[in-house]
């Protein structure tokens, strides 16, 4: 519950309704078990450099929570033109806090490729 909570749901409330809808109809039992490839997932993360991340291939569902949260990030950053303060950066995009999206950057090894 605590994953499906923290999930960015690009797809707003309709991807979260279908992602529901198929869990029930495909769980077995009284557990709700949610199918990790009904989340869409990111596959491109051009011109940024990669810090201090973690190199897994196991596919847990934090790690696929953190891929998409980074996706998110860098396509505000795009968008925004790296800038991340002030009412035209990607915090304001993303409708965090500066310090807090700096940090997650951090976390997610966000940082802007040199030239």
């Amino acid at each position: 519950m605590d994953s499906l909570c923290r999930y960015h749901w690009p797809g707003n409330i309709r991807e979260l309704q279908n992602v529901i809808e198929r869990a029930m109809i495909t769980s077995a039992g009284r557990d709700l078990n949610v199918d990790l490839a009904d989340l869409k997932l990111p596959n491109s993360t051009s011109g940024v450099e990669k810090t201090n991340r973690p190199q897994s291939t196991d596919g847990t569902l934090q790690e696929i929570l953190e891929e998409t949260e980074r996706h998110q990030i860098l396509k505000a950053l795009e968008h925004c033109k790296w800038v991340v303060g002030g009412p035209h950066g990607a915090a304001a995009r993303l409708q965090v806090n500066r310090s807090t999206l700096q940090v997650t950057m951090r976390k997610l090894g966000i940082a802007r490729a040199s030239c």
